[in-house]
């Protein structure tokens, strides 16, 4: 007698055959899911070389002679050898360098690049939304600075701002620039700088070279709010009293430490703190007067000063007090022009006017006088802008290989650092710019450019009117410019 079939028994089945079909399905989905992280993880090792070799290429090491076909071997972010007869390692991932160029990694001499500013791009300005009220607290207090220190943030740390999300890395980094001395620019005392590569998708810890770099100092009365200093003089007079007050700070401190025993102990001063870790003093200096001005002043407060600014820096007398007091000098590559909607037929200022004219000369009439100098780009972005600026300085009589140094070691030295950048040698940070051509040639292109060994492409920048450009120091620092 046949039986007939249990539908609740035949839906169970059904149930069971699916859930086991399911089953399967997740094994292999899992199956094949793993086999792809397996092949990414392989991809993302093979994406990271142990070594990377530029063979074949010319190579201008700036600290040595030009090698006219060697190679470039880089591990670890160093540079492992330089030669003409260097050994391929068979680990290394080859770049082909015939009819190509490698420089050292240009160094930005005086910057703000890495520090957020309202250009911060929209990602990084929403993941920190929740944040901006605080920080925005905490920069209008840092901007005034405590009531007997006004406008003076000493104890800022460039180094503790840095991000590596703003936009201005990737643009400044196609010119060939790989490292910048950024500092902060609030007030009279700014705050400490910090030597920095232009590493991106990284932690901003694994940018910076060195910290603390030096002080930056401004001489700008801009948004002082009222109060003293209220005059250029009296911010001259508040800087020297600074000074004064760290030498008793220090005396004091001094004291104590030797026997506290039956003293008070004396009162902490951030600010002085700031200024008493500062290896060195940015001072502003544009026209004549100034540099000669701030030369004796940098001299009288016995700092380890360095100028910035350089305007009128043409002038033989300028020259002549800089070597004298073998101060170094920072020449901004924001050459004055003439305003675009400025009426060509009206008469200028004869001193504009000879600015506009030979400000691009002064950077050579330094290297004839044995001056020691760099270039800063002085908010100037844009790459071509850049290849310009350093053009017109050479058109100007300042021999290429002069520009290429003040753009390379010379910065290093100057900031003590030109045992880690600044040239192509071997155990040095692997900073480094392959061009196709002569680098300041208008038709030369950069190819690639290393940093910290890591490779990046040039951006290419964004359409706009011709000749548009940040905003820089130049015309703040020093008063008096026009």
């Amino acid at each position: 007698m046949r039986l007939r079939d249990d539908p609740e028994q035949a839906e169970q089945d059904s149930a069971a055959i699916r859930r086991s079909d399911c089953a399967r399905l997740v094994c292999i989905l899992m199956r094949r899911l793993a086999a792809c992280f397996f092949l990414t993880c392989l991809m993302a090792i093979a994406d990271e070389p142990s070594a990377m070799a530029i063979r074949n290429a010319r190579i201008v090491t700036v600290s040595g002679p030009v090698i006219a076909k060697g190679t470039v071997v880089v591990r670890k972010g160093l540079i492992e050898s330089v030669g003409e007869n260097v050994t391929v390692p068979a680990d290394a991932w080859i770049v082909e360098g015939d009819g190509l160029t490698v420089y050292p990694g240009l160094i930005d001499a005086l910057s703000t690049v890495g520090i957020p500013t309202t250009a911060t791009p929209a990602p990084a300005a929403a993941a920190n939304a929740a944040a901006a009220p605080a920080a925005a607290a905490a920069t209008a207090a840092r901007s005034n600075g405590p009531e007997d220190r006004p406008r003076t943030t000493s104890w800022a740390l460039a180094a503790d701002e840095i991000v590596a999300t703003d936009r201005r890395i990737a643009l400044v980094r196609g010119a060939g620039i790989t490292t910048t001395a950024t500092f902060p620019e609030r007030g009279i005392f700014g705050g400490q700088g910090a030597l920095i590569d232009l590493l991106t998708d990284e932690k901003p810890s694994r940018m910076v070279v060195i910290s603390p770099l030096g002080q930056y100092a401004s001489l700008t009365l801009a948004g002082r709010g009222g109060g003293f200093p209220g005059a250029l003089m009296g911010v001259i007079a508040y800087i020297r009293q600074i000074y004064l007050d760290l030498d008793h700070y220090q005396a004091v401190k001094a004291d104590y430490d030797r026997d506290p025993r039956g003293k008070q102990r004396p009162e902490y001063d951030r600010a002085l703190e700031g200024i008493a870790a500062s290896k060195r003093l940015l001072l502003p200096a544009n026209r004549l007067v100034e540099i000669d001005r701030m030369v004796r002043f940098g001299a009288e407060l016995k700092q380890n000063t360095v100028l910035y600014g350089g305007l009128e820096a043409y002038r033989p007398e300028a020259a002549a007090l800089l070597k004298k007091y073998n101060t170094p000098l920072l020449v901004s590559l924001k050459f004055p022009v003439r305003a675009a909607d400025s009426d060509p037929d009206e008469p200028g200022i004869l001193r504009v006017l000879e600015q506009r004219d030979k400000a691009p000369s002064a950077p050579a009439e330094l290297q004839k006088a044995g001056v020691k100098f760099a270039l800063y780009a002085d908010g100037i972005e844009q790459p071509r802008d850049f290849q310009r600026a350093v053009k017109k300085a050479i058109d100007a009589g300042l021999p290429r290989d002069a520009a290429l140094r003040a753009l390379t070691l010379t910065p290093a030295e100057i900031y003590g650092v030109a045992d880690r950048v600044g040239s192509i040698e071997k155990g040095k940070i692997a900073n480094l710019v392959v061009t196709k051509g002569d680098l300041f040639e208008d038709a030369t292109t950069v190819q690639m450019i290393f940093v910290d060994g890591h490779k990046y492409e040039p951006q290419l920048p964004p359409v706009g009117p011709a000749g548009a450009s940040g905003g820089g120091r130049g015309g703040r620092g020093g008063p008096g410019r026009k």
